[in-house]
């Protein structure tokens, strides 16, 4: 008796969009910055050294946060 030939990966892959589509879901594709380049990382030390002084930018990044997250202060 012989089996069956499992399906192509790409078909499967197919299948699976599909039953995820009838399900009323949809695909989104999200770019995010690359967390491991230099420019990366040198903005984020930047950022954060920034924040570390008290720069004003800071602060007022700081009191947005404060304000747009109201729910922290119950």
């Amino acid at each position: 008796m012989t089996r069956p030939r499992p399906k192509p990966a790409n078909r499967r892959m197919q299948d699976y969009r599909d039953r995820l589509r009838r399900a009323g879901l949809r695909p989104v594709q999200l770019w995010l910055p690359d967390t491991s380049s230099t420019t990366f990382m040198r903005k984020a030390r930047a950022q954060a050294r920034a924040i570390a002084r008290g720069d004003r930018a800071g602060e007022e990044l700081q009191d947005f946060i404060d304000a747009a997250t109201p729910w922290t202060e119950a």
